[in-house]
């Protein structure tokens, strides 16, 4: 028993020390997974600093090369506008007509492609019978054993014989359809083709019959040949999509000079900013504005090469020795902020000749110093767009103008203006226009659009564009015939318009005039007008 007791007593104590054992085990494994667990976590937080300080380093490369590229953007745009002019010398900026010409390069026909289809086998008659006694054997005629299955044999034959000769007729029948809707569909192919290069050709003949005329035209010194190759010439100037290259032309046969309008770039054209700078302390991207004086001077210098480059290409394309000199007006479009209007004034304006501006190489001016050279007129501050006066102003030139008669010097105080001639009547306003001061023009009657008049007045602060419209009227004139005055002004971007009637207006006319620029001259207030100027008329029902 004691044996016993102290042999239980051992076991026991081995289970408690194993118990002990297995616990320190255990924690000495949880303590392990807790240090590597710390280990790994460590590890994370370095990994996730380090991943953080990459991607700052990445970001601000990122807006380094952000601000790089603005740069880059605004010295390309500058050096496009230094280039203006290298551009065009390299060129031959004449026009070969023959370049006009169009060549017949139609596609030869090529036939489409059609499935082939093989003829059709005939069935041969004798394949058929093959193996089939046609003649009574020997036997059979003795015996008539066998008759009625060699017969069978020869009706089988004979009827598979006839059912694929069937199948043949049907087969071959089909195909010669299908060899005529072949025939059907290459023959309107062809047909299609030849209609396709008639018209084709026809329309080359028409185009090179056109360019043949023009010419001959424009050798021929017709003024609309001669307007019509200049534009041309200044449609294929190859100028940056910031460009307008929008223009008005026209052509003094008299004295050979094309007097052009020229829209030119807006200052936005300039980049604002001369620089951007990147300051990494407030993640900021700022740019450094252009000084007003140097934004004026790059502005300047633009517009000016525009001029200088106009008029070097129209002069060395000049085939035919048809321009003695050209004025160049440089405009931009634009909205008066003061009235809403558009408005296009004149920023710059030069008029050169031929023999004197292609003696200049232009390789080597300055730009600014050259257009001094030519005398021209360019904006003090062409950034604020102050306008110039036009040493010739297009608008003077509208192909609707008609030469005015003098029908004042034929008025005494026995005239009746009521029975004058509407016509007469609108020759006379604008007689009387042209007396007070402005530059007056009439329109033709048929295509004036509501104008009758377009006046001028010269001064630089107080003038415009007047349109006058002249109502040889009995009645009161009413509040509609100074509303189509009003939009015929939007229209003809005038500055303002003028209503003169023999009769009177309405309350709602003058009522609708009141705050708009528009002035109304009745019947009574154009007598006035006429014996200011020593004219007598009367005006009688």
């Amino acid at each position: 028993m004691i044996k016993e007791t102290a042999k239980a007593q051992r076991a026991a104590e081995r289970s408690r020390n194993a118990a002990i054992r297995e616990q320190e085990r255990h924690l000495r494994l949880q303590r392990q997974y807790e240090r590597e667990n710390e280990r790994a976590i460590r590890q994370s937080i370095r990994e996730q600093k380090a991943y953080e300080k990459e991607q700052k380093v990445l970001y601000i490369e990122g807006r380094k090369e952000e601000t790089n590229d603005y740069n880059e953007e605004i010295l390309y745009r500058l050096n496009e506008f230094k280039t203006i002019i290298s551009e065009t010398l390299g060129v031959d900026d004449k026009i070969s007509f023959e370049s006009l010409y169009k060549k017949d390069e139609y596609p030869a026909y090529v036939e489409p492609h059609v499935k082939r289809l093989p003829a059709n086998s005939i069935p041969e008659r004798e394949s058929f019978f093959a193996g089939v006694a046609m003649e009574a054997p020997f036997i059979e005629k003795i015996t008539g054993l066998g008759k009625k299955a060699r017969l069978r044999s020869i009706e089988a034959a004979e009827n598979t014989y006839n059912y694929a000769l069937r199948n043949y007729e049907s087969a071959e029948m089909r195909r010669n359809e299908l060899i005529k809707e072949n025939e059907t569909f290459l023959n309107s192919a062809r047909a299609e083709y030849d209609e396709a290069k008639r018209l084709y050709l026809e329309e080359i003949a028409s185009h090179n019959s056109f360019i043949d005329d023009f010419k001959s035209s424009y050798f021929d010194k017709d003024k609309e040949a001669i307007e019509a190759y200049n534009t041309l010439i200044l449609e294929r100037s190859n100028y940056s999509d910031i460009f307008p290259q929008t223009f008005n032309l026209f052509y003094l046969e008299e004295s050979k000079e094309l007097l052009i309008e020229y829209e030119l770039p807006n200052v936005t054209a300039v980049p604002k900013n001369k620089e951007y700078k990147y300051t990494q302390s407030r993640d900021e991207i700022k740019g450094v504005p252009f000084k007003p004086k140097e934004l004026n001077e790059i502005y300047s210098i633009l517009v000016a090469s525009i001029a200088l480059r106009t008029l070097h290409e129209l002069f060395e394309a000049d085939h035919g020795n048809h321009l003695d000199s050209v004025v160049f007006n440089g405009v931009v479009f634009t909205v008066d902020l003061s009235t809403g209007l558009d408005i296009r004034p004149c920023i710059l304006t030069i008029q050169t000749k031929k023999d004197e501006f292609t003696k200049f190489d232009l390789a080597r001016v300055d730009i600014l110093a050259c257009v001094k050279g030519l005398k021209a007129q360019l904006s003090p501050s062409v950034t604020e767009l102050t306008p110039v006066k036009p040493i010739v102003d297009l608008v003077m030139y509208d192909k609707r103008f008609v030469n005015e008669r003098d029908m004042i010097s034929t008025l005494d105080a026995r005239t009746n203006l009521l029975e004058m001639d509407p016509f007469d009547f609108e020759h006379l306003v604008c007689n009387l226009f042209s007396k007070i001061g402005l530059e007056s023009k009439l329109t033709r009657s048929s295509r004036d659009g509501g104008v009758d008049v377009i006046a001028f007045d010269p001064r630089p602060v107080f003038g415009g564009k007047y349109v006058i419209q002249a109502k040889r009227y009995k009645n009161t004139v009413e509040v509609a015939a100074v509303r189509d005055l009003y939009g015929t002004m939007m229209n003809e971007n005038a500055s303002k318009g003028i209503l003169v009637t023999t009769s009177t207006y309405g309350p709602d006319a003058r009522s609708f005039a009141k705050d708009k620029p528009i002035e109304l001259i009745d019947g009574r207030v154009l007598l006035h007008m006429l014996e200011e100027q020593g004219i007598y008329a009367k005006i009688q029902l």
